[in-house]
């Protein structure tokens, strides 16, 4: 996104009340019932509980990242240039916030490629750091994937390239810095990128970008008043907290629609923050993907977790001349000490966006009751079962190395994956290059919310997931990672990488080679 739309006049700040303080326990007697490991990580005597509902006053406008145009190689590659840069963008009137973006001041623009096009991207490093960027979702190799060993070097550019053989999709790209993608993201660096396929096309889906197709990139922020400066806020044990939220880099935004019926990509792009997604009349919505592509069928709905890193579609049904509201309520952590979820924003609630309908609406006609029919992986194919327990900030009672392997993987084979979270306060889980499919949840059926392709869940406290993979890209040299992405315990060390290799090679490997270990700087 290269600017924000011009503002109009308005306060300096905006108008909301003081945060609601949910009243707690006395700490002294939380820590002598619960043990003070168990209080901290709850959250006990961190920020008070935050609640802008009905307080946001929605005057501006929603600014929409601009569709980036791609070169044309000789060859067909569709080739996209980002470019990482420091710089200041006005969230309130007359105050100037150091940011970081891609082509721009905050955020980055929207990349859009369809199934089968071969796409590079040259990405150039302008600040001062060495960042990375890493393409959140796709299915690719891990020499491509962006991770902790593809850094770029102040002033370095990284030239990914590969062919693109997923379905449709709304996919996101952000910075993976080992030990700082928690602070990269938070600065700003972070956009779309939109996978097409011939499937999608046909559907009689809103898909006019900006008008009935709309992104919606949700993040919470703590700005300065005096300064406007991001400020930091402490959220219990899952990482930094804001209290107000950004949509699109936009400050109390609203939406003006014009069609009866209009699709928002809603990204969690938040580093700790869940949320539950729901209109302030209750009204119901159609969940039509997930992370990794198209459900089998609309999912009517009234309520929608996503946690950081998670997407969702949705096709939302308006009358002319109505208004509603995009809110976020108090989500459901889980856990065994659920009065206790504040500290993580377990208690917390937003106003996110307006909708607001023009007097007069295009018709869009009806949904689809049909969208992407497909043959779930079966996991009775799967060549073995591992597990991963996320515990603390680590994963197998490891933290991250660089040069460890964790596992070693056969391109084509299905495994089975247990992934436990051992702890009483939220984690989320996300793998690289390779999408899964949910079959249990914290031992049922898993919730039709999580049904279909996704490449990055919530787990609840003491909760276990099983999940099925298939690994389609080999590279026995560059690796693929596992974490949390709750960007703050990532950081600390929960993640872990495994390769994939050719069929038939050897899956013994425990470290990798010295040339992959020292990075790919450019």
């Amino acid at each position: 996104m290269s600017a924000l739309p011009p503002r109009p006049d308005r306060p300096a700040r905006l108008r909301l009340r003081r945060p609601k303080v949910v009243i707690g326990i006395v700490a002294t007697l939380v820590v002598s019932a619960v043990g003070v490991g168990t209080a901290f990580a709850v959250g006990i005597g961190n920020a008070p509980a935050v609640d802008t509902v009905g307080a946001v006053e929605f005057d501006t406008p929603l600014a929409i990242p601009e569709l980036l145009e791609p070169v044309i190689a000789p060859d067909g590659t569709k080739v996209f240039a980002l470019d990482a840069r420091a710089g200041s963008t006005a969230f309130i009137d007359g105050l100037e916030t150091p940011t970081w973006g891609f082509n721009g001041t905050y955020l980055g623009p929207t990349l859009r490629a369809t199934q089968n096009d071969r796409v590079r991207i040259d990405v150039t490093n302008g600040l001062d750091v060495t960042t990375s960027v890493h393409w959140h979702g796709m299915r690719l190799s891990g020499e491509m994937d962006g991770g902790v060993h593809q850094p770029v070097d102040p002033g370095g550019t990284w030239s990914p390239q590969w062919t693109i053989d997923q379905e449709a999709a709304t996919l996101w790209y952000h910075p993976h810095p080992h030990g700082a993608t928690e602070d990269h993201v938070r600065r700003g660096l972070a956009g779309l990128f939109l996978i097409d396929d011939a499937l999608s096309a046909g559907l009689p889906l809103p898909s006019e970008y900006g008008v009935d197709d709309i992104p919606v990139i949700v993040q919470d922020v703590a700005l300065d008043a005096e300064t406007g400066a991001l400020g930091q806020r402490d959220g219990g044990s899952s990482g930094h907290l804001g209290d107000e939220i950004l949509v699109n880099g936009t400050l109390a935004p609203y939406l003006a629609v014009a069609t009866d019926v209009v699709r928002l990509r809603l990204v969690n792009a938040s580093t700790a923050r869940v949320y539950a997604f729901g209109f302030d009349d209750g009204r119901a919505f159609s969940h039509i993907a997930t992370d990794g592509g198209l459900l089998p069928a609309p999912r009517e709905t009234e309520s929608l977790r996503l946690s950081p890193g998670e997407r969702a579609e949705i096709l939302v049904r308006m009358r002319a001349g109505e208004t509603t509201v995009l809110r976020s309520e108090d989500p459901d952590l889980g856990g065994v000490l659920p009065v206790f979820g504040g500290g993580n924003g377990g208690s917390d609630r937003f106003d996110v966006l307006e909708l607001r309908a023009a007097d007069d609406l295009a018709s869009r006609g009806t949904i689809p009751p049909v969208l992407a029919p497909r043959e779930p992986l079966d996991a009775a194919d799967a060549v073995m079962t591992r597990e991963w327990v996320l515990d603390g900030t680590e994963i197998n009672g490891q933290a991250m190395s660089m040069e460890r392997v964790d596992a070693v993987v056969q391109r084509g084979t299905i495994e089975r994956w247990r992934v436990r979270n051992d702890m009483p306060y939220p984690h989320n889980f996300h793998v690289h290059g390779v999408h899964f499919e949910v079959t249990r949840y914290g031992g049922e059926a898993p919730p039709a919310a999580v049904a279909g392709p996704k490449d990055t869940l919530y787990l609840p406290p003491g909760v276990e997931v099983e999940m099925v993979l298939r690994f389609e890209h080999a590279d026995a040299s560059h690796p693929l990672m596992l974490h949390c992405h709750l960007l703050r315990h990532e950081d600390a060390g929960m993640m872990a990488q495994f390769l994939v290799v050719e069929p038939g090679s050897d899956t013994e490997i425990t470290t990798l080679p010295p040339d992959a270990t020292a990075g790919h700087r450019h």
